[in-house]
């Protein structure tokens, strides 16, 4: 039996970034990969899922912003069909700042929540862990803001926010990274942040640099993506080049991807 998708990829683009960990924009049409030496080539999608009583913002992409200052995440919303003071819940794998970008909106220096109207939801030890380390990855002025602002609802470990939205921290690409699992629909839909970021690290056994513990993290995908083909699940990739929403298959110890649209 179908149901009604209730999951929307919000498309960010394609990017390179190198060493500096700076995210510019890569267009292969205009762009020559050979310009870019160094560099890590990757795709950045957040989503939002409709529950039966909240929309929910899984990660919330770059936070980069329009000539007239209004944010992409924003603009891509409305193009799904809702509108940003909709959304009530943002739940993030991990800070991360390719993924939590958009958390905050920057104006004159200072920083405000994009969504005045949501609960975001954080693993707490990721938000200690972030202010207390010195690295690119993260943007610690905004995530002080986001300490002082009031709209956080702290988890710990792994745990239930209601009947439908499930989360596991992983660790393994961050030292708190989480998964999330939502139930709404007659579907489940699972979202691996870095741990699970696209359907090609599912079908290939490696381990990348760019993971904490890339022995665990390559173990969780195959644990992640047995289990996503046993119990058929939608599973969304942030990082995907193709194939955002997709169900995984499981057949002679090789999975197949079956895109969901």
């Amino acid at each position: 039996m179908g149901y009604e998708l209730k999951a929307f990829p919000l498309y960010e683009g394609s990017y390179s970034v190198a060493a500096d960990k700076k995210f510019i924009p890569f267009n292969p049409a205009i762009h020559n990969a050979k310009d870019r030496p160094a560099s890590l080539f990757v795709y950045v999608q957040p989503f939002l899922v409709q529950t039966s009583s909240d929309l929910v913002l899984l990660d919330t992409g770059l936070g980069y912003q329009d000539e007239d200052g209004e944010l992409w995440l924003h603009q891509n919303i409305r193009k799904a069909g809702f509108n940003p003071e909709d959304v009530s819940m943002v739940i993030m794998s991990h800070l991360h700042f390719d993924h939590s970008g958009g958390m905050m909106i920057e104006k004159d220096g200072n920083y405000f929540p994009s969504f005045p109207n949501a609960t975001y939801y954080v693993q707490e030890n990721e938000l200690k862990s972030a202010l207390a380390k010195t690295s690119k990855s993260y943007n610690q002025p905004m995530l002080e803001a986001l300490l002082r602002s009031g709209v956080v609802n702290y988890l710990t470990g792994d745990g239930n926010i209601n009947s439908e939205i499930s989360y596991q921290l992983t660790g393994a690409h961050s030292e708190y990274h989480q998964v999330i699992s939502i139930k709404t629909g007659g579907e489940t839909y699972f979202f691996g942040g870095d741990v699970v970021p696209e359907p090609e690290q599912v079908q290939r056994k490696f381990i990348a640099k760019y993971d904490m513990d890339g022995r665990k993290a390559m173990e969780l995908r195959q644990q992640f993506g047995e289990q996503a083909a046993s119990e058929n699940w939608i599973c969304l990739f942030y990082h995907a080049k193709s194939k955002a929403m997709a169900r995984l298959r499981f057949a002679d110890n090789a999975f197949t991807v079956i895109e969901v649209s």
